[in-house]
């Protein structure tokens, strides 16, 4: 039997780490109850640590899964039915890139890995989203997509992710128009060079690849920055939506890229 919580319940995938992690934190301080998914049950232990560490009461969910599996999709929206009985916010983030390969010699198991976790899985938990938020009273809840700066511009010898993130462009577009009936508002936050593992690897080596093919160390911002973006933007009245929003370290080559 479904519960009701008199918490707003939040849904963060991809919440082991980087921006995932800081995101459910800050949701958590700020009162949400948050179900985080990821792949790895330790990481997800830490989530919830640092988050009970910054906020005694913080109330935290974990749903083990691999959501490049609509089966785990599955399952992780089984669990906030069954838990909850409603959803107030989807922040679907998870995801992943690819070593930078030419487009003609990706493998098609490589790129069809990165559709399944970048397209395909927030497909199916706005799909899943959709219908809690249509059937709860009261109606409606806001849905954030993770679309990245390459939403915009690619970069050099990064067709699969590019190809994704363009494409959540358009379901959050597709999202926002058909959540209008039953009050859901959709929005897409877009994300350059927050710190994370991928980018301290890149730090690490010889840096970015640029479009004249020399590399770079490029600046990064705290992801802390981009969590407390998520929580204004799901802190908004159903009535109010960012459709888009780019947050980025202010020097990174990105305007004038290319």
């Amino acid at each position: 039997m479904a519960s009701t919580s008199p918490r707003r319940i939040a849904c963060v995938t991809g919440a082991s780490s980087g921006i995932g992690r800081a995101s459910a934190v800050a949701l958590a301080a700020a009162g949400w109850t948050v179900v985080i998914s990821g792949r790895r049950q330790g990481e997800l232990d830490e989530t919830i640590r640092l988050a009970r560490e910054r906020t005694q009461e913080a109330q935290l969910v974990a749903v083990v899964g691999d959501l490049g599996k609509p089966e785990e999709v599955d399952a992780l929206f089984e669990v906030i039915r069954e838990r909850f009985g409603r959803l107030d916010l989807l922040f679907n983030n998870a995801g992943r890139g690819l070593p930078a390969v030419p487009l003609q010699d990706v493998p098609l198991d490589d790129f069809q890995s990165i559709v399944a976790i970048n397209l395909v899985a927030p497909f199916l938990c706005t799909q899943h989203a959709f219908r809690i938020m249509r059937d709860q009273s009261p109606q409606g809840g806001r849905i954030i997509n993770n679309g990245s700066i390459s939403a915009h511009a690619p970069r050099p010898l990064s067709a699969p992710y590019t190809l994704t993130k363009h494409a959540i462009t358009g379901l959050t577009k597709s999202t926002a128009l058909d959540g209008r009936a039953y009050n859901i508002a959709c929005s897409q936050i877009d994300i350059g060079n927050a710190q994370s593992a991928m980018v301290d690897e890149l730090r690490r080596g010889a840096g970015s690849l640029q479009p004249n093919g020399d590399r770079m160390h490029e600046p990064v911002m705290p992801v802390e920055h981009v969590a407390d973006a998520v929580v204004h933007t799901a802190s908004l009245p159903l009535h109010v939506n960012i459709l888009t929003q780019t947050i980025m370290a202010t020097q990174m080559p990105f305007v004038g890229r290319g």
